[in-house]
């Protein structure tokens, strides 16, 4: 019985679905563009969006300047953005915002223009160029609207992306790290180099300590495997990061391994002073 009934209201419900395929394709040839607008309305509140979007995508330039026109772009933009389409979706939020500053949707615009960059985001490994706009989009949304329901949430995104151009940064300094273990001078110098931009860059970064951590590590790799004439100084360069470590994280995640390698460096510090004594 239950399949008899399933199969009666599948074949009652196809030709509603042919009805409205119909319709749909004819609006879309129709030349009258109030029609096209009231049926991408309807299509639009019912959740439609991609059907909704062809069609206000055929109107839209005519209501420019109209008083329908805001409503027009609004729909267009959001119906970019309901579809997945992130890329045209921040750019016709953009245009809405300079089209209608001051409209009541503007803090709403300008949320989902920069929601739309955010989206467009990739893993922290990849070119974070869409990453930095939707950074700047949030940024400016958040300053222009403090209050805003949507402000909550945008910070939130904005902190997220922030952590992922960090995780960016550290990765590539750790990797510097444990080339170093293998190069030595070279990869150590850029190791130090790109973990001191890191903790300036991001001084609250989740990283921080590990950063510390790891400058200590690549100091002390350089400081082992320098010349005797570089030796002392570069040791006491790596006792200097062993002790900023400690003063700023007395209770380090990294403490085992943080005095494995103090215990070398002041192996090689005794030794320092040996080999300077028997040279005097």
């Amino acid at each position: 019985m239950f399949w008899k009934i399933a199969r009666y209201s599948i074949l009652f419900l196809l030709p509603l679905g042919f009805l409205s395929c119909g319709e749909y394709q004819k609006v879309l040839k129709d030349t009258d563009v109030t029609r096209k607008y009231e049926y991408a309305q309807k299509l639009y509140d019912e959740g439609d969006f991609k059907r909704a979007n062809r069609l206000l995508e055929q109107i839209a330039p005519q209501f420019v300047g109209k008083p329908q026109g805001e409503r027009v772009m609004f729909f267009f933009a959001n119906s970019y953005f309901e579809i997945g389409d992130y890329n045209f979706a921040g750019y016709q939020f953009e245009r809405f915002l300079k089209s209608y500053p001051r409209s009541d949707k503007a803090a709403e615009a300008a949320f989902l223009g920069a929601k739309s960059y955010y989206m467009l985001s990739p893993k922290y490994s990849l070119d974070q160029t869409d990453t930095d706009k939707a950074l700047t989009k949030l940024q400016l949304f958040i300053n222009s609207y403090p209050e805003s329901e949507y402000t909550v949430e945008a910070n939130a995104m904005a902190q997220e992306l922030t952590t992922k151009k960090e995780k960016k940064a550290f990765e590539i300094a750790k990797q510097f790290v444990k080339l170093g273990e293998y190069y030595v001078l070279d990869y150590n110098l850029s190791a130090i180099s790109s973990l001191d931009n890191f903790v300036n860059d991001y001084p609250g970064s989740v990283y921080r300590e590990e950063a510390l951590f790891q400058k200590f590590r690549a100091t002390s790799n350089l400081a082992i495997n320098s010349t005797f004439r570089k030796r002392k100084e570069r040791l006491d360069e790596a006792m200097e990061a062993y002790n900023n470590l400690i003063k700023n994280y007395p209770e380090t995640e990294f403490s085992k391994d943080a005095e494995k390698l103090l215990e070398a460096i002041q192996d090689e510090l005794n030794k320092y002073t040996e080999l300077e004594n028997l040279a005097k």
